[in-house]
């Protein structure tokens, strides 16, 4: 049987549910359904306690409408801990893709999903009195838009037919090449066919057309760039649930390579952690006690008949062992808190945090007042304090000796980064999805330090009404709308004040790593920018990589006095010379990096490891920070 080591965070992003991964032995395989997590691998399932992996996060089980959030489990051996619970435990993955080539003889082979061993052989080298070769995985499978995905579809592409019913046996015939063009399917019947243009997708007069699916139109005297006829459409397989058979899609289909970039694309959210009462009058260990069982219990059967809980009534049905270390003031406050998030209509026809800046805002709100908990804890120095580099563009410093951040996993796309809604791509994840109550998804915790800047307000608004400021910025918001029509992506509000944060955050990340000792993928970045009634311009700089990198404080230190000065001012005179200028400054005319939605920056001076960036090194521009050749004043720290 094939297996593999993967850390926790991994299975909340590339190698999550529905993902391909390749295994040290060289097995593709796809991770499996949330259904086939947690289970004993002996059948018993007597020894699975998933408590011991519960993790709680109120504001995004409120958001994405779960009960919890559970941990990846830890694999832990039996030798040495007899009589402990979750051993053995692992996360199951499907044989993947299921179509197989002998190298030998060509010939195609298909497997069951459930197929265990590592090195299956050709039965057909071995009938010929030779030993088998081993059989390799095929490279091609087709995917949908809606997150589908399946072998490819060789019987039928060679046929030309949806419902060919040739018992011929197929063969791979390669002629060196890499690409879909240098392979020949073959048909002991004699039909053969290319697997040219499998990848293509085009748009003609609005309307989105593949190659893959139009080829059962294509009849024996049509040519191969015929697009009349039906269209052969996506049938909803979902092999991470132990099947091939589909549910019903009706998708365009499109082919690609198992490990091509846009198989795959994780759909995570995260939270920093927030007190649910700011003022300290209700604990957090008597919230989660109400948020659990069996507390949690009897608060939905007490709602259900239409008794109000009461302190008293609590203590009498639970004999007061639970809430014994609790007065009934402080227990009555915290139903209040319970009770206003219990109940509440969830809108899954939406993408999570569907408020992003009310979500943001209430974090922003908590972090720039000092804190003292058990999961956070902040400081205020006065800005008094610092130096001209800091106070005189900046307002607030906010120094985070301790957060913890948690990672969401809640479904996934393919081919398009940035479609569906939270209820349809949730419903990927299960085969039988679970009630409201049960419902779970899969997190990682993390903690860490940082520090937090807030931009002055004032002068920002000064900044950012200049009509310099804002058709440099429309610039990088018109190249994103463009794409986002071609791609399918989020429509979203590009304003100066995203772009100069984002682009000001990278510089000052790109520097501390020289400064604190972090590498620059240690370092994550958070932002808080909005307009309107949650007017905010902020940013966090923390480490949360949750392994190698720890807590040791040299990241806040960074923000206190006498040393975030060095480090802005450094950061912003490498930032007027880039090794890559004048070419990285004059292509933010026509644009850059990711999408092309980058004006002056480059690797070289602005970008940073995508797990750092929110933003995937999209929508930056160091001309917004320290200005242009031409236009040195048109920064936000610009100036001769």
């Amino acid at each position: 049987m094939a297996w593999g080591p993967v850390r926790r965070a991994q299975l909340i992003s590339y190698f999550g549910v529905g993902a391909i991964s390749v295994l040290p032995k060289g097995v593709s395989v796809i991770t499996a359904g949330l259904d086939y997590w947690f289970r004993d691998p002996s059948g018993a399932g007597k020894f699975i306690d998933p408590d011991d992996f519960r993790v709680e996060e109120w504001r995004l089980q409120g958001d994405l409408g779960v009960s919890h959030f559970r941990l990846a489990p830890d694999y832990r051996p039996p030798r040495g801990r007899s009589g402990e619970n979750n051993l053995n435990v692992t996360i199951p993955a499907l044989r993947f893709p299921t179509w197989h080539v002998c190298p030998g003889c060509r010939r195609l082979e298909e497997l069951p999903l459930s197929m265990s061993g590592v090195y299956p052989r050709c039965g057909q080298c071995r009938r010929n009195g030779r030993r088998g070769r081993v059989l390799n995985q095929v490279r091609y499978v087709i995917i949908c838009p809606q997150g589908h995905i399946g072998d490819f579809p060789f019987q039928e592409w060679t046929h030309r037919s949806l419902e060919s019913s040739c018992p011929g046996k197929l063969r791979l015939i390669s002629t060196g090449s890499a690409s879909p063009s240098a392979h020949l399917v073959r048909c002991q019947c004699g039909r053969s066919r290319n697997l040219r243009r499998i990848t293509e997708a085009t748009t003609h007069q609005g309307v989105e057309s593949t190659f893959l699916s139009r080829f059962l139109a294509q009849a024996d005297h049509r040519s191969e760039d015929d697009d009349s006829g039906p269209e052969f459409r996506c049938r909803g397989t979902m092999p991470w649930h132990g099947t091939n058979e589909g549910e019903g899609c009706g998708e365009l289909l499109r082919g690609s390579f198992r490990e091509a970039s846009n198989l795959y694309f994780a759909l995570t959210t995260s939270a920093i952690y927030i007190p649910r009462d700011p003022r300290g009058d209700v604990s957090e260990a008597l919230l989660e006690l109400l948020e659990n069982p069996p507390l949690s219990t009897v608060l939905t059967t007490l709602r259900g008949v239409g008794v109000d809980p009461s302190p008293p009534t609590l203590r009498r049905l639970q004999q007061g062992l639970l809430l014994q270390p609790f007065r009934d003031e402080e227990i009555a406050r915290a139903l209040k808190l319970v009770e206003s998030s219990a109940g509440l209509p969830l809108q899954e026809n939406r993408w999570p945090t569907g408020d992003e800046n009310e979500f943001r805002w209430q974090e922003f709100q908590i972090l720039r007042t000092r804190m003292s908990t058990k999961e956070l804890k902040t400081t205020v120095p006065t800005i008094g304090s610092f130096g001209p580099q800091v106070r005189d563009r900046f307002t607030r410093v906010v120094l985070v000796d301790q957060l913890r951040e948690t990672r969401v996993f809640w479904g996934f796309n393919r081919i398009f980064p940035d479609q569906g809604t939270l209820s349809g791509r949730k419903a990927l994840l299960w085969k039988k999805p679970l009630r409201r109550e049960h419902s779970w998804l899969p997190a990682h915790v993390v903690r860490g330090e940082g520090f937090l800047l807030e931009v002055d307000a004032r002068k920002l608004a000064e900044w950012e009404n200049r009509p310099d400021v804002a058709n440099r910025a429309k610039a990088v918001s018109d190249r994103y709308q463009r794409v986002r029509m071609e791609r399918g992506l989020r429509d979203r509000s590009l304003s100066p004040r995203f772009v100069l944060v984002h682009t000001l955050s990278h510089l000052l990340i790109n520097r501390l790593t020289y400064e604190c000792g972090y590498s620059s993928a240690g370092l994550r970045e958070r932002l808080y920018v909005a307009g309107g009634k949650h007017s905010m311009a902020a940013l966090l700089i923390y480490t949360a990589a949750g392994d190698s990198d720890g807590t040791m404080g040299g990241l806040v230190r960074m923000g206190k006095p006498r040393f975030l000065e060095r480090v802005i001012a450094v950061a912003m005179e490498r930032a007027r010379w880039c090794s890559s200028d004048p070419v990285c400054m004059e292509l933010g005319e026509s644009g850059q990096g990711p999408d092309s939605c980058n004006s002056a920056a480059c690797h070289n001076c602005a970008l940073l490891p995508e797990t750092s960036c929110e933003e995937f090194n999209r929508f930056l521009d160091r001309g917004l920070v320290i200005g242009t050749y031409d236009e040195p004043d048109l920064g936000y720290f610009g100036g001769p």
